[in-house]
């Protein structure tokens, strides 16, 4: 499972110009499950990823987490992800999961993050164009095996 996290003061999901899900100050995180991912790293990743310290504390330090400040999460599925690129100059998407069994590992990270703060999501495997406010910037790239 490889994430793509991006600490944002707002994000917003649209499909055919429609607003579909927005959130504020808070993470966007682009997740790909990868062909040997299992339902048992799912619990690891919604931990790590609720707990990380990547917000700025009273003293410019990373010291919050996004359940410290109450913030919100925009989880996108993002199955290139999981591209392998060191062959030729065409991605290969033979590492990433089938459909079926990313969209259950991604509604159960989703239904697990519920469980403790606020979040929203795009559309599984649909084109959508996502709008964000990177602050800081602040990018960081979790793998969980």
């Amino acid at each position: 499972m490889k994430l793509l996290i991006q600490r944002v003061s707002r994000a917003s999901v649209f499909i055919n110009n429609s607003l579909i899900s927005e959130i504020e100050n808070g993470l966007c995180v682009f997740i790909g499950f990868c062909k040997d991912d299992t339902e048992g790293i799912i619990e690891k990743g919604v931990k790590k990823l609720l707990n990380l310290r990547i917000f700025e504390d009273e003293n410019n330090k990373m010291n919050k987490s996004v359940k410290d400040l109450n913030g919100e999460v925009l989880l996108i599925s993002q199955f290139t992800l999981c591209a392998d690129m060191n062959s030729g100059n065409r991605p290969s998407f033979d590492y990433a999961m089938k459909i079926e069994n990313a969209n259950i590992l991604f509604e159960k990270f989703y239904d697990l993050v519920s469980k403790e703060i606020r979040i929203k999501k795009g559309v599984f495997r649909s084109l959508m164009d996502i709008q964000l406010v990177n602050h800081g910037p602040a990018t960081f790239v979790l793998e969980i095996k």
